[in-house]
């Protein structure tokens, strides 16, 4: 059984960082399956700015609230795989296929 965390390392954060980057650009590489442009676009402005946050809190030694900026960063793109506007077939990065 896995450890809990209990506090978030310099390694784990870069496991994440490197982890929503490819993700984030699969995303914005990807075709979108709606005609929701707009939203995609929406999308792909929320997860770089939360990205972005990430990286500021990172620099400010903040692990924890930039462990979570990933993750608001990477529910942004999953949720945009789920509804068509990345189209990505990528399990590992995303909750598809």
């Amino acid at each position: 059984m896995a450890q809990p965390l209990r506090e978030v390392t310099r390694e784990k954060l870069a496991r994440y960082f490197s982890l929503t980057g490819e993700a984030l650009k699969m995303a914005k590489a990807s075709a979108n399956r709606t005609a929701l442009a707009s939203e995609r676009a929406d999308f792909l402005d929320m997860i770089q700015r939360y990205y972005d946050d990430a990286r500021h809190f990172e620099g400010k030694g903040d692990f924890v609230n930039a462990f979570a900026a990933l993750s608001y960063a990477h529910g942004w793109l999953d949720a945009g795989a789920r509804l068509g506007l990345f189209d990505v077939h990528d399990s590992k990065l995303f909750t598809v296929d």
